[in-house]
């Protein structure tokens, strides 16, 4: 005998409980998939005896950038405290800062060598 209408669909209702069973198996099988499959590559080990590090991802422009702003900062500490002490302890303090400004026209040149390559790069683009 021949049905006018086709049955109705299946109802993919399940109940709350089953439907966190198998969204929980799921889970569980994609991680042991990805670990297994798609293993994340391990971090490189770090010197045990080295306390700070510098972001790997950071370009080199901004490393120069803060490089000189920190050498000003010394400069200037350096400066002030050479007008609260006296004799060797003065020079010691001008010496610093003498280098620090050094240092510091150093970095600003690179700074300036990096910006120029920049401009030439994307003038010959």
């Amino acid at each position: 005998m021949f049905k006018p209408t086709p049955n109705p669909p299946q109802s993919g209702h399940k109940p709350r409980v089953e439907a966190l069973e198998a969204k929980k198996h799921e889970d569980a099988a994609t991680r042991a998939l990805d670990y297994y499959l798609n293993p994340q590559p391990s971090p490189p080990e770090a010197d045990k005896h080295q306390l700070f590090i510098v972001a790997p991802n950071i370009d080199t422009e901004t490393l120069l950038a803060n490089a000189s702003e920190d050498l000003q900062s010394i400069s200037t500490i350096a400066a002030d405290l050479a007008d609260d002490v006296d004799d060797s302890r003065r020079c010691i303090a001008l010496a610093i800062s003498r280098m620090a400004d050094g240092v510091q026209l150093l970095v600003e040149r690179a700074l300036d060598d990096l910006e120029t390559r920049e401009t030439a790069q994307n003038a010959t683009v």
